[in-house]
């Protein structure tokens, strides 16, 4: 599975600097989320990206296939 952060945003006309701020995580953990170069993501992490992106869970995940 991976995270369509940068998407969502591009929808939105959001910036990835914009949603840094509004998390509030250190850089390297956002940068890692919103590249999908993580391995999880905590609920709370989660939670805070469904209430700022205004979306479900499920508007965040796209499944994929690697060959």
């Amino acid at each position: 599975m991976k995270l369509r952060i940068l998407d969502i945003l591009e929808k939105k006309g959001k910036t990835k600097y914009w949603l840094y701020i509004q998390l509030g995580l250190s850089y390297q953990n956002f940068n890692k989320m919103v590249n999908n170069q993580t391995n999880g993501i905590k609920f709370e992490n989660l939670q805070a990206l469904c209430d700022i992106l205004e979306c479900t869970p499920n508007d965040l995940f796209d499944k994929y296939h690697e060959k």
